[in-house]
């Protein structure tokens, strides 16, 4: 059996593969910890020049393992989960995605710090928070709203529906559709003309687009993991979390 997250490198372009098809590429503790180690050590080897995140065609992420997340719900800054986010947020070179079929929840909102993403039309997005009694984390409660613009955010996850490439590329935050035969080509393709750039303009120039949001996200993130942990224990998640393991409709009429 191979490891759910798989780390390579060639040509200057670190891949990080999510690799759990049987469960979606749902994410545990264990995951997300290996996802944080493999951008900490492409951050630390000054041969990589970029990142790849992928998954598979037909399966980006779920989101969470729920089941999983229950058993190690996320209680610190320390925990996996903070790592993983804290590093995507902060990572300092260009970060390529390759999107295909879900991405539920993290598996959208990791996107939002991502430079380049290439995404199949049947790909589909959600950002069901609500949905579970919760709030936004990886800091897309300001992210989103600033590049989709605030009524499109507030669509997408106060509604938190599923939507398509097409509004993912509206939203601003996937660059570009490509067919599924041709979305890890395409996706390696660019990160490796990104990596064949002079690496420290390269760098800098991604530190000059963030200069004035990186401490606004930051904050923001600090934000939502404080809430994200209260809503864990509140009366409206237990009821969202006991009805996703039930299988039944969620009920919000006593609150």
């Amino acid at each position: 059996m191979t490891a759910p997250i798989q780390v390579t490198t060639r040509n200057r372009v670190t891949h990080i593969h999510i690799d759990r098809p049987e469960k979606r590429n749902a994410l545990t503790a264990a995951m997300y910890q290996a996802l944080a180690d493999g951008l900490k050590g492409a951050a630390a080897d000054p041969s990589v020049r970029a990142v790849l995140i992928l998954g598979h065609t037909n399966c980006f992420s779920a989101g969470n393992d729920l089941k999983d997340f229950l058993e190690h719900p996320h209680e610190d800054d320390t925990s996996p989960v903070s790592q993983f986010l804290r590093t995507i947020a902060t990572f300092e070179k260009p970060l390529v995605a390759a999107v295909g079929g879900p991405a539920v929840g993290v598996g959208t909102t990791m996107l939002l710090h991502c430079d380049l993403v290439y995404a199949t039309p049947e790909a589909r997005f959600q950002l069901p928070f609500v949905h579970l009694g919760l709030v936004p984390e990886a800091g897309s409660g300001f992210l989103l709203p600033r590049i989709a613009g605030y009524q499109r955010a507030a669509e997408l996850m106060l509604l938190g529906r599923p939507f398509s490439a097409e509004t993912a590329v509206a939203a601003g935050f996937v660059t570009g559709i490509v067919d599924e035969h041709d979305l890890f080509a395409t996706a390696i393709e660019a990160a490796e003309a990104v990596a064949a750039l002079p690496p420290e303009s390269v760098r800098m120039t991604k530190a000059l687009m963030k200069r004035h949001t990186a401490p606004v996200v930051a904050d923001q993130m600090a934000a939502e993991s404080r809430q994200f942990r209260e809503r864990l224990h509140s009366p409206e998640a237990k009821e969202a979390f006991t009805a996703f393991l039930e299988k039944r409709p969620a009920d919000f009429s006593k609150f």
